[in-house]
Order: structure tokens, then sequence, then C-alpha cells
């Protein structure tokens, strides 16, 4: 009796266990930035499951406007950008530490510059970038052994202009990545438009003199996105809402194909904002935050070409951002003006999107990572 009763105990634990170690596979913390000028708390962190689409959140922390985020490796750390949170030339960047569920304030230093908007992390983790809008330029910093951010050693001033007098009257740095073998820093400048790349040293944090390619005068080119097999480029350009694909290879960036976002019989104004681009590397998303408020999907075929397969509403207004989950089930886009993110639920066969009328309800979300 007492064998069947341990038996019994044994294989209710094992499963019991089981249950636990299946349901870690399948969720996932996300994080939310925001902006702070409304009712927003700042930092927001959810636990996501991947097989509902279902959030629930976990906690929050003040930070001002903290409008674009970066996780460590490790994923013990996590960094935002205060964008509007300081004084007129004063943008911040802020470090915190991650543990169950909770982020917990570390420290803070200064961009050397104004309006910060991107910030991203060296594939060693041991440097972070953060690039200033309306400064022109971008900060180079160390991260220290416990997670901080030490004092920047270096700023890149950019300067130049181009043809839209409203948005390019000066060099405004808008997205600042590493490549994939950690061998280069490119930066793309909305205001020159011009891709900068930068040899980097992750030894020594030093930059080399950059290789600048030259887009359409007056497209504004804002973020890009590396395919997974480092082969292909892409940038998104804020102000035609066209797609670049390059071919990369040692930093040297190639030319191969422009192709729009926006809707043959689209009017009104353009705002593209986000580029992603899935795990599988075929299929790339794009989010237009202008009249449209919506996401091209394109899929990409072996040479890094793009073809236009649909477009989705977004559900809400202003589309700054969005995210696709770690298991390609889902993509989610923050829609700032109408302060919530939804929930699409992905087909991975087609690259197309359906709703699963999940929401998360959050004041003026502008970034979301995975943690």
């Amino acid at each position: 009796m007492k064998k069947k009763l341990l038996l019994v105990f044994l294989c209710s634990t094992s499963m019991a266990l089981c249950a636990q170690v299946a349901d870690s596979l399948h969720s996932f913390k996300l994080l939310v930035g925001t902006y702070t000028s409304a009712k927003s708390e700042g930092v927001y962190v959810y636990n996501f499951d991947s097989k509902t689409g279902y959030s629930e959140k976990l906690s929050s922390v003040f930070t001002p406007d903290p409008s674009y985020l970066a996780v460590s490796n490790a994923r013990k750390f996590v960094y935002a950008v205060n964008e509007r949170g300081g004084q007129k030339g004063t943008g911040m960047v802020t470090s915190f530490t991650y543990k169950n569920g909770q982020l917990t304030k570390l420290n803070e230093q200064t961009t050397k510059g104004d309006d910060p908007c991107y910030i991203s992390l060296d594939g060693s983790g041991k440097w972070l970038v953060a690039g200033n809008y309306t400064g022109g330029n971008f900060a180079l910093f160390p991260v220290m052994e416990d997670g901080s951010v030490g004092v920047a050693t270096s700023v890149t001033n950019h300067s130049g202009k181009s043809v839209n007098v409203e948005r390019q009257e000066k060099a405004h740095v808008h997205c600042t990545i590493f490549s994939p073998d950690n061998k280069y820093l490119l930066v793309a400048d909305l205001g020159t438009d011009e891709v900068f790349v930068y040899s980097f040293n992750e030894k020594t944090g030093a930059l080399g003199k950059p290789a600048i390619t030259k887009v359409s005068p007056g497209a504004g080119p804002r973020h890009l996105v590396f395919h997974p097999n480092g082969k292909y480029l892409y940038l998104v350009e804020e102000l035609f809402g066209n797609v670049q694909a390059y071919k990369y290879k040692n930093g040297k960036l190639k030319p191969q194909q422009t192709i729009s976002m926006v809707q043959p019989k689209s009017i009104g104004k353009i705002g593209a904002a986000d580029i992603h681009i899935s795990a599988d590397g075929l299929f790339l998303y794009t989010s237009n935050r202008g009249d449209a408020n919506e996401l091209s999907i394109f899929s990409v075929s072996n040479d890094g070409h793009l073809k236009i397969v649909g477009h989705q509403s977004v559900l809400g207004l202003t589309p700054r951002n969005f995210t696709i989950d770690p298991t390609g089930n889902f993509l989610l886009v923050a829609n700032q003006n109408s302060d919530e993110v939804i929930v699409f639920k992905r087909n991975k066969k087609t690259g197309e999107l359906t709703d699963t009328k999940e929401r998360i309800k959050i004041p003026n979300p502008v970034c979301l990572k995975w943690f």
C-alpha cells in the first residue's frame, strides 16, 4: 500500500513538474516602453502566453518617457532612453536590473544630446549606444559588470541637411544597430538622408571613419533590420514610405531593391515607423503611422528581394513600434495614440495576420521588447 501511495505521489509530482516546464516554454516576459506625459507609469512588465496571446501585468517602474528599450543577452538588465524626460540637451539613458518580474533602477547617464530615440547593445553586451534625434549625434557607453551604464566614452556628431525643410533642416540620428558579427555600427540619419557604417572594436569601443550610403533626397531613413542570415539589410524610409533592400558584406552596402510599403491608391500623410523580419527570414513587416495606420507584409525571396503580400489595419492609431513574439505565432503592435497594444495571430506560412481580440490597455505605448 505504501509503495502504491509513493508511486502515485511520484507520478503526481512528475506531472506537476512537466506542466511547469510546458508552461515556461510558452510563457515570455514582454516589456513596454511608453511616453509618460499622460497617465503612463513608465516601463511595464507583462507575462505573455504564446499559446493564447493573453497578457498579464506583473509590474511597472517609473522613468520619464522611456521611448526605446534594450535588453541584455543574459536577460538580467534592461536599458531605456528617456526621450523627453530631461531639460533641453539633457537626454538620459537609464539602466535597470530585472528579477522576478520586477525592474529596479541602477543608474542613469546623459546621452550628450537632445531627444534620444534609439538604444541598442553590442553583441558582447559590454557597450551601449544611444542615438539623439534632435541632437543629431550618438553616444557610446561602457556597460559595467553590475549592469550599470558608465560615462559616455565617445560622442559622434553628424552634420548636414536635406531637401525636406520641415523635417530635414539638420542631422537627425534615428537608428543605431550593430552588425551580426559585431564589427560594425550602422546609423540611419533621417535628416541627412544617409546610412553610416562605422567600424567597431568591441574590446576598446573605438569607432572608425564611416562609409556613407546615400538614399533618395527627402526619403528620411528611419529604422534598419538585418536578415537572419546577415547577408541582407533592410531600411524603412519614414517620409517616402519605401523599403530599401541592400546586399551586406563586411560593412559594405549594395542597393538591390526599392519597394513601396504604401498601397497604390492610398492618400494622405505617410509616416513609416518600424521594420522587423521573422526569425525564419521568410517575411518582413513595416508599420505606417501616417493616415493609413497599417502594417505592410512582404515575402522575402532567397536572394533577399521583397514582394508585397498584403496590408493589415492596426485597428488603432499611430503604430510606432511592433514586435513578433519569440515563437513567431503572434505579432503585437503598439498603437501610441489609441492607448493599447493589439495582438495579432500570425500565419507562419503566408505571413498574414488576424485579430485575436486580445488587447493590452496602456497609455501611449511606443516600444515593445521581449525579455
